[in-house]
């Protein structure tokens, strides 16, 4: 399906419109363009609401959980008053409320390794917002499988990171974060606690890299983890490189 950007379109996404890197053609390709977004705690929350205001025409949302009063000090897609509802379905009432005319799908179920290929398939890239290594390690396992870019993200206390995987000559997850991590790296990088502003930071750099690369436009964050130090507000680059021997994406991913 082509979808032509209407009169509606074209004042809402007015200030898109007026970025020549963007532009009419660019609003149009991004109306037309899918993103499956795992995960709608604080992360999945930010980036699903940029991604919606910016006119991204079809929302996969995928959780199984649901609204704890706990989640609302960072998770703003969802609200006091839909407590106890299936997450998914809370981010989906917030989205079609900023923007009615997104088609949003559904999945409340766990991503993991029995999550369906055909649902990865219909999206054009995958935004992580999970918060554990198991889902992580299964986004990637189908991002490469079906050749979708890997929008990474993850919080932990003040502190934050950003990655671009599995586009051409890039690593994928694994190639970075590999399965044989020390025990307690992996723990403190599954610990609760985070300031609720930091998701936001996060999840918006997520959104601004899935809208570039729909797009094809600037410099996605790719073979770069980008650390977000929100204790001093720091912001540093890592290289990363691809692992020739990883056993994910070696042989698909040249």
């Amino acid at each position: 399906m082509n979808k032509e950007l209407s009169s509606d379109d074209l004042i809402r996404y007015d200030r898109n419109i007026k970025i020549s890197a963007i532009g009419k053609s660019g609003q149009k390709k991004l109306k037309n363009s899918s993103v499956l977004i795992v995960g709608l705690g604080g992360l999945g929350s930010a980036s699903s609401l940029y991604l919606a205001a910016a006119g991204i025409g079809r929302l996969g949302l995928v959780d199984n959980d649901v609204v704890d009063l706990s989640n609302l000090n960072r998770q703003v897609t969802h609200s006091t008053k839909r407590l106890g509802m299936l997450k998914v379905e809370s981010a989906r009432t917030a989205l079609l409320d900023l923007n009615p005319d997104l088609n949003v799908d559904s999945y409340p179920q766990l991503f993991n390794s029995s999550f369906s290929p055909k649902i990865v398939s219909q999206y054009d890239l995958v935004v992580d917002g999970s918060d554990n290594f198991e889902t992580r390690y299964a986004i990637n396992q189908f991002c490469v499988q079906n050749k979708k870019p890997y929008v990474y993200g993850a919080v932990f206390q003040f502190s934050g990171q950003a990655s671009v995987f599995n586009v051409p000559r890039s690593p994928c997850f694994q190639c970075v974060f590999h399965k044989n991590q020390p025990q307690g790296f992996v723990e403190a990088a599954q610990a609760p606690g985070v300031i609720g502003a930091l998701p936001a930071i996060i999840g918006a750099i997520q959104a601004v890299e899935a809208v570039k690369l729909l797009l094809g436009i600037g410099q996605p964050l790719t073979n770069r983890l980008l650390i977000v130090d929100g204790m001093d507000m720091k912001f540093t680059e890592i290289i990363i490189n691809k692992n020739p021997q990883c056993p994910i994406c070696s042989q698909t991913n040249p």
